[in-house]
C-alpha cells in the first residue's frame, strides 16, 4: 500500500515538469526575438546617425562657399550688399521665414559637392528692408564693432547696457547663411551660421 502511494505521487509529479519546461522555452524564445530586434534597431540607429553626420559635413561646403562670396563682396563692393543678388543666393532683407517654408529657398544658389551631391544655400541680411542699413524705415540686426561707450571692450557673446544704442564705429550687420543637402532615402540636413560684417 505504501509502495502504491509512492508510485502514484511520483506519477503525478512527472506530469508537472513538461509544462514548466515549455513555459521556460517560450520565455527564452521571446527573449531571443526581443534581443535580435534590439540589435537590429541599434544598428539602424547607428547607421542613420553616421549618415546624418556625413550629410552635415557635406552641407558645410555650402556655408563656406556662401561665406567666401559674402566676404569677397564685402571687401570689393560693400554697396552691392544693399540689394538682392539672386544669382548668388543673396537677399538684402529677411522676411522672418524659416527653412521649412518653401519660399525661404527662393533665389537659392546650388553648388555641386563630392560624389555629385547638390547643396543649396541662401544668404539673408537680417534687415527689415533692402537698401542702406541706416535708411529711414529700415531696421537691421547690428552689433558694436569695437569698444563700448565707456571704452571697455565687449567680449564675444557679451552685452553692453546703455539707455540708447551707442556705436563707437560703424556697426557690424548680421547675415544668416543657410545651407541644405538632400541625401538618399529622403534624408536631408540643414545647417545655419550667422556672420557679422561691418556696415
Amino acid at each position: 500500500m505504501i509502495l502504491q502511494t509512492k508510485l502514484r505521487a511520483r506519477a503525478r509529479g512527472a506530469g508537472v515538469a513538461l509544462p514548466v519546461i515549455l513555459i521556460i522555452l517560450a520565455v527564452m524564445l521571446l527573449g531571443s526575438i526581443y534581443l535580435l530586434r534590439t540589435v537590429n534597431s541599434t544598428a539602424l540607429t547607428t547607421g542613420n546617425l553616421a549618415n546624418d553626420a556625413t550629410l552635415s559635413r557635406a552641407a558645410d561646403l555650402g556655408l563656406h562657399s556662401a561665406f567666401a562670396w559674402l566676404q569677397t563682396t564685402a571687401k570689393t563692393n560693400k554697396v552691392a550688399l544693399e540689394q538682392d543678388n539672386a544669382a548668388n543666393g543673396y537677399a538684402a532683407a529677411w522676411d522672418g521665414k524659416t527653412p521649412r517654408d518653401s519660399t525661404f529657398w527662393n533665389n537659392k544658389k546650388t553648388i555641386t559637392g563630392d560624389g555629385g551631391t547638390t547643396i543649396d544655400y541662401v544668404i539673408h541680411r537680417l534687415c527689415l528692408n533692402a537698401g542702406p542699413y541706416n535708411a529711414s524705415g529700415n531696421s537691421c540686426m547690428q552689433s558694436p564693432a569695437g569698444p563700448g561707450a565707456n571704452g571697455a571692450g565687449i567680449t564675444l557673446g557679451g552685452e553692453q547696457g546703455v539707455s540708447a544704442v551707442v556705436y563707437d564705429a560703424t556697426p557690424q550687420l548680421h547675415y544668416q547663411i543657410t545651407a541644405r543637402i538632400v541625401g538618399g532615402k529622403g534624408s536631408n540636413v540643414t545647417n545655419q551660421m550667422i556672420v557679422l560684417i561691418g556696415a
